[in-house]
């Protein structure tokens, strides 16, 4: 049974208590492997180990960074695709939605290497006359990065590696469902050379983290929080840290809209929705979860959208290999996706698709029609394989309809008029929105951010993890009034 130990201070060790904790199957709710839980002297550590690094971190030479990361990317293509592959199999029963996890992992790392490019400084003018004043881009310190289960590889590289590259140290604490495959972050970079204490890696019970995310957010040596995950969650630790008035970059949750005009490419737009709608489950913060079509095009648009959805199937791939579609984080979590189909059909919307059943953590794929703001499901973030639909007339009510939303991450627009696709997007009050192309698309170099409310605030980008400082010259001889 695979066990998952802590990594502090450039060294592999269990708890200091011996405590361990279970991970299990959600598919199948078999035990798969025992992790590390972190105790309290554990997190200290932690803090600890990443505060001395970075007194020496922060001075590496950007090129020796860069290779750094390089290398992490190639030992992740060459020697851990298969020790992830199968770590994110077993706790997490996804198969399909692997290659996308890695290779997002290792472009992330590539482009991360690239952007020491954008570690300069700069020279402004200065008042006064014959001084000389900088301004450069310094790390904060210590950053407290925590990582999400849902794309395990990507989101827990992305926790710490815009941080690291730009010389800050990393304490990061996986999701309690994937801490093994989480830890392989860990492992590829010790494996690259990166210096102890630099990162840091823990994990812990789900009974023990909120008192001790609470510690490790008001350790002094802390500066700064990233998260990526529910909204609930993200409200919980922003009041910690403004207890320390600590700041934060949070990716929280999302209803992306796919707005739908009259011109579109309809089996594009229709391919499109039921990959941003049905990947993993559905289980992505920028999963396509509302369709708002024009009348002319709606008819035709969800004949054919209901039509590719009858061809998914969700089950276990282990056993049934035409399953498409895994199990969701918990059975909780598809209880919590019945409970908001319910909801809206008690509020008069239809179901065109689906049993409104599940087995265990499975739900098939379901459409939902006639659901409008005010119902649970059109407000609240789903994460399960559901796609919800409103038919407008006009552009303006199909604009006012995807900014009824506290959610600001990604948006999609279909049409095939590019004035009108420019116009449109420019409207829709989302960080990213793609232009004929499935919502679930970021550039690296125009990285997605929250726009506030429940998709949360802040870049996963330099400025973000850098401080600006200046550094002024100033001339000799200065005269001081007063004092002469």
């Amino acid at each position: 049974m695979p066990f998952t130990p802590l990594y502090i201070d450039g060294q592999w060790r269990p708890s200091s208590t011996d405590e361990t904790f279970e991970v299990r199957n959600p598919q199948s709710n078999k035990v798969v492997g025992t992790s590390a839980s972190a105790s309290s002297q554990d997190c200290k550590d932690a803090v600890e180990a990443a505060a001395r690094a970075f007194t020496t971190w922060e001075h590496v030479g950007l090129s020796q960074r860069r290779d750094i990361f390089i290398k992490a990317a190639d030992i992740l293509r060459d020697k851990y695709r298969d020790k992830v592959s199968a770590a994110v199999a077993d706790e997490l029963a996804i198969t399909s939605w692997v290659h996308i996890d890695l290779m997002s992992s290792d472009r992330n790392l590539r482009f991360t290497a690239s952007s020491v490019n954008e570690l300069n400084g700069e020279a402004v003018p200065s008042f006064l006359p014959g001084a000389h004043t900088f301004v450069q881009k310094r790390p904060h310190g210590v950053i407290v990065g925590i990582a999400p289960w849902n794309v395990p590889m990507t989101l827990a590289i992305r926790a710490i590696a815009v941080p690291i590259i730009c010389g800050n140290t990393v304490v990061l604490k996986s999701s309690e469902v994937s801490p093994r495959s989480q830890s392989f972050v860990a492992e590829i970079f010790h494996e690259a050379g990166l210096p102890k204490g630099v990162l840091n890696f823990i994990s812990i019970a789900r009974e023990n983290a909120p008192a001790l995310t609470a510690e490790l957010i008001a350790h002094p040596c802390v500066r700064k929080i990233n998260f990526a995950g529910s909204d609930r969650v993200g409200k919980i630790l922003a009041a910690e840290a403004a207890k320390y008035l600590k700041p934060c970059v949070f990716e929280l949750g999302g209803k992306a809209p796919a707005v739908v005009l009259n011109d579109a490419d309809i089996e594009e737009a229709s391919k499109a929705i039921i990959f941003g709608a049905m990947a993993n489950s559905g289980q992505v913060c920028m999963s396509t979860e509302r369709v708002i079509v024009q009348r002319e095009a709606s008819e035709v648009l969800i004949s054919t959208v209901s039509a590719l959805c009858k061809s998914i199937k969700a089950g276990d791939p282990t056993v049934d290999p035409s399953a498409k579609l895994t199990a969701l984080f918990s059975a909780q979590s598809a209880e919590n996706v019945l409970g908001l189909i319910q909801d809206a059909k008690d509020s008069g919307a239809g179901v065109l698709l689906g049993d409104c059943k599940r087995d265990g953590a499975i739900i098939q794929p379901h459409i939902i029609t006639g659901v409008k703001p005010g119902m649970k499901i059109w407000d609240r973030e789903t994460f399960g394989p559901v796609i919800v639909v409103a038919v407008v007339d006009t552009v303006d009510q199909a604009v006012e309809l995807a900014n009824s939303s506290d959610y600001s991450l990604t948006a999609s627009v279909w049409t095939r008029n590019v004035h009108s696709a420019i116009e449109v997007a420019s409207r829709i009050r989302a960080s990213v929105t793609n232009i004929n192309g499935q919502t679930m698309h970021v550039e690296p170099a125009a990285p997605m951010a929250g726009l506030g409310g429940a998709s949360g605030y802040g870049c996963f980008d330099i400025a973000n993890f850098t401080d600006k400082r200046t550094i002024i010259i100033h001339p000799p001889y200065q005269v001081y009034p007063t004092f002469g």
